[in-house]
């Protein structure tokens, strides 16, 4: 009778070849990557302050679906930036 263990020693093993690690890659992909997590984290966190401090009346759609919105990578805060604020009346 095969055990759970039997069957799982069976499956054969799976390796990632090639798999980089922070130290294989070149200097400018480590640059961009820093860059692009900074500026992506940046926008993130903006997005959450002004969505704490703008009143829910200057928000379309509602705060919780902003902040929902904004956690999808960078396009989240950008679309919150662009479509998700209502001018103030001194903004116009």
């Amino acid at each position: 009778m095969n055990t759970l263990k039997d069957t799982l020693s069976d499956k054969p093993t799976r390796t990632v070849k090639n798999k980089k690690r922070w130290q294989d890659l070149p200097v400018a992909a480590r640059v961009a990557i820093v860059v692009l997590g900074s500026i992506e984290i940046s926008l993130f966190v903006a997005a959450q302050v002004d969505i704490t401090h703008r009143p829910a009346e200057q928000i379309r759609g509602g705060k919780l679906r902003w902040r929902l919105i904004s956690l999808i990578n960078i396009l989240g805060p950008l679309a919150y930036f662009k479509r998700g604020r209502i001018p103030a009346a001194s903004e116009a």
